[in-house]
This record gives structure tokens, C-alpha cells and sequence, in this order.
């Protein structure tokens, strides 16, 4: 089923509009029928099943069959701190930290990136990576598209942090895998994860030093990772705990409303 996204102001009662490029995508690429069913989500976080009932060179009008049908977003919000790597390394971690449930991502210019970008280079990476995020959401039918920040200094970028209720910061120097296995019984108490992730250059000890006075340092094992495997590495984790304990705590309430058992 494909997905597309909404501003509230196209959805009614009975219908949803569908306007601008979608409308060429859904009728000349997908050659999308009436009847066929597509999956809405807006900004919100709503999802609505639809079917579609009229094509027009300007519209796709959609019939909403079903509205708030389950959601695919993680169960706590994680916002992706990214030292900006060189190349098109951040164009695959915001791809693939989109497939998998991040909530925001902040470029984080600190001081032993490689790539320095001047404001106007800034602002054009910026509007290239919200592109690059808006399609990964389609693809993974997420709920929401995640917001790409425009680039933070490291102070700003640690001051955003420590808003979240759990702050982790995989570091290649730090040792044993206690830090990391405490994660897991920490996630089920909080509502929102930063994950803090070097530059190729890796951390600054001050850096370090700053983020360790409200963050857990935790390791990725002994091997060194190059900084977009350190950060699909850590959300990877933290999707999969995230969607454990979101299926634990669907099983229960199923439990105790006396519908299953």
C-alpha cells in the first residue's frame, strides 16, 4: 500500500485532497484506479486508510475509510545529534536514521568535522536533506516526516540535548559494555532518546567532557566504526528495544482489557 502526506487543511470529513506533485506520482506513475487503497499520514502523526475515488489533472480525491489506524511510530521520540561527516555519508545516516523511526535529525558542526559549511552551503545542504528524509518516510510508512534541522554549533547542539530524558553518547574510547546494557532498563521509563554521534574526527576530549556531565557514555564494542555505522549502528539498537517494549505494552493492555486470554 503506498503512503502519502498531508497538511491537516486537505482533510474533511468524508474526504482527503490530494494536490500538487502527488498528483502526477499516483496518476501517470502509479497509475493508480479508483477503489485502490493508499495509507495518509500528516504532521501530526494521524493515519487515515483511504480509498481513491476521482483523478483530475489537479486532484486526487480520497475517501477516508478508516481514521487513526495503527501507527509506525517508535514509542519514545529519538533525536539524532550528527557530527557532519564528509561526502554523502549524511545523506545515507539521515536515510537510513529515517527508516529507522528517528523523530528529528540536528547536523552538529563540531570541531574535528572535515567538512566546514559556510551559511549559504548550509542552507542548501539543509533543504537537500529534508528532501532526502521526506522521501525515506514515504518508503518506510512512517507516521511523519522527521524535521532536519538547520546545522548547530556543538554548544547549541548540547544544549538542545539535554531537553530529552535520555542522552546517549557512543565514543570509541570508552570501555565495556555495562554503559550499554543499563540502555535497555532505562528505555522503558522515558519518552525521548538524544544520541550524540562524533565526526570522522571523532570527539574532542572537551566534547566528551561536556556530554558526559548529563549523558551515558556507552561503547559499541572494540572495533572502530566509521561515524554513519556508529549511528545506523545505535539506532538500530534502540529501534529494536523501542519496538519490544512497544509490543509488551500492546500484549498487556490486550491483557487487561479481557480481549485476548
Amino acid at each position: 500500500m503506498y503512503q502519502f502526506f498531508v497538511e491537516d487543511s486537505q482533510i474533511g470529513n468524508e474526504y482527503i485532497s490530494i494536490t500538487g506533485s502527488d498528483v502526477n506520482h499516483i496518476k501517470n506513475v502509479l497509475r493508480m484506479k479508483p477503489g485502490e487503497h493508499v495509507r495518509i499520514s500528516n504532521q501530526s502523526g494521524r493515519d487515515f486508510l483511504c480509498a481513491v475515488d476521482t483523478l483530475s489533472e489537479q486532484e486526487v480525491l480520497l475517501h477516508i475509510e478508516q481514521r487513526d489506524i495503527p501507527g509506525t511510530e517508535l514509542p519514545a521520540k529519538i533525536y539524532l545529534f550528527q557530527g557532519i561527516p564528509k561526502g554523502e555519508r549524511m545523506e545515507t545516516v539521515i536515510e537510513k536514521a529515517v527508516e529507522l523511526g528517528v523523530h528529528e535529525i540536528i547536523p552538529v558542526a563540531m570541531k574535528y568535522c572535515v567538512v566546514k559549511l559556510d551559511e549559504k552551503k548550509a542552507e542548501k545542504k539543509v533543504a537537500r536533506w529534508q528532501e532526502i528524509a521526506r522521501s525515506a518516510a514515504k518508503q518506510s510508512k512512517r507516521s511523519m516526516i522527521p524535521t532536519v534541522h538547520s546545522v548547530m554549533s556543538f554548544r547549541e547542539a548540547a544544549a538542545y540535548a539535554k531537553e530529552c530524558e535520555l542522552n546517549l553518547v557512543p565514543y570509541e574510547n570508552e570501555e565495556g559494555m555495562a554503559a550499554t546494557a543499563r540502555v535497555k532498563e532505562k528505555l522503558a521509563d522515558v519518552s525521548s532518546v538524544s544520541v550524540f554521534i562524533g565526526p570522522e574526527g571523532g570527539f574532542a576530549e572537551e566534547e566528551i567532557d561536556a556530554l558526559r556531565e548529563y549523558s551515558e557514555v556507552i561503547s559499541l564494542g572494540q572495533r572502530i566504526l566509521r561515524t554513519d555505522t556508529a549511528a545506523i549502528t545505535t539506532l538500530s539498537m534502540l529501534m529494536l528495544q523501542l519496538e519490544m517494549l512497544k509490543e509488551t505494552c500492546s500484549r498487556r493492555n490486550k491483557t487487561s482489557d479481557g480481549s485476548i486470554f
